[in-house]
């Protein structure tokens, strides 16, 4: 809720601040708390280009409200989709973790197993298992 009318701002628009930017010779921009309807309900600034990306995504994140983007003609854009403060977006898909109770060790894995043969030799009778001549 803002002021005391309690209207609710929708998104925080990043505009360019033609007045503030010639007086000074230099880019200065303003941010803007936006209704619904695209009217401004407060403007915060003027910031010059090298700290108003940061602080405009710092305030968009600790408030949970969109970014958005005041284009020449004044249209507004909305830059990246949220809801509240969930940033959606691209998934990325993340390594597949298989059944790995199944599986040998990684250095094992070019090694054979031992394995009996068909017919295993047995020696019955014999005492010692070191021969000695």
């Amino acid at each position: 809720m803002f002021g005391a009318t309690g209207i609710k701002p929708t998104g925080i628009a990043l505009s360019f601040a033609a007045d503030e930017a010639e007086s000074c010779g230099e880019d200065r921009f303003a941010l803007c708390l936006v209704d619904a309807a695209g009217a401004v309900l407060a403007s915060l600034g003027p910031f010059c280009e090298d700290e108003v990306v940061a602080i405009w995504r710092d305030l968009a994140a600790r408030t949970g409200l969109p970014r958005m983007i005041v284009r020449e003609d004044g249209v507004l854009a909305v830059v990246a989709a949220q809801v509240g403060r969930l940033m959606l977006g691209k998934t990325r898909i993340r390594r597949r973790h298989g059944s790995l109770g199944d599986r040998r060790p990684r250095f094992l894995v070019r090694r054979k197993t031992g394995r009996l043969p068909i017919r295993p030799q047995i020696h019955r009778g014999e005492n010692e298992i070191i021969a000695r001549s």
